[in-house]
């Protein structure tokens, strides 16, 4: 039986391929999170996410209640030397298939039973040198690769639960 074509990138349809989230944890950062198979989603983010800075400071803005990363920006960078796996980078949804710049600030996303909205790219921060690779040495190194490469946050438009395999759809803005 013959298999069935992935889909074509440039068509705006790909797979969640993992999932990832930190409980707040006394002490420790929130840098990288532990993939999990499957997430419920809410305005708020991901059910038992935790971030000291947005709840913090950012008084749990909604605009950031998601953070997407496609998988290809991981390898791109990989290939340029820094050993980043998946939710290393804070990410709580790694995408499959999407190129990064097909995402787009008002876009639409429907991740599993989710509909989120792109609200804006992610920054970097001097979290990020937290990281075992980085480190305060190469911190300022990283986070200048980092700028426009760092992942997407997003509105939850409509709730639900995420599983690892799910299928991805860009849809047009509003």
């Amino acid at each position: 039986m013959p298999r069935s074509a992935a889909p074509d990138p440039s068509d705006g349809e790909g797979r969640v391929l993992s999932l990832h989230r930190k409980p707040e944890v006394p002490g420790e950062h929130g840098l990288p999170k532990a993939e999990i198979a499957e997430v419920l989603v809410t305005a708020r983010g991901v059910e038992g996410d935790f971030n000291r800075y947005r709840h913090e400071v950012q008084r749990d803005e909604p605009g950031q209640a998601l953070l997407l990363m496609p998988i290809e920006m991981i390898r791109t960078l990989n290939e340029e030397g820094w050993p980043i796996r998946p939710g290393d980078l804070g990410e709580n949804v790694t995408t499959e298939r999407i190129p990064y710049d097909r995402f787009r600030v008002g876009g639409r996303v429907r991740v599993g039973e989710v509909l989120a909205e792109v609200s804006k790219p992610c920054t970097p921060c001097t979290n990020l040198e937290l990281l075992p690779y980085v480190g305060h040495a190469r911190g300022p190194e990283f986070i200048r690769t980092m700028v426009g490469r760092r992942g997407w946050y997003a509105w939850v438009r409509s709730e639900g639960r995420v599983r690892r395999g799910d299928p991805i759809q860009l849809l047009p803005a509003k």
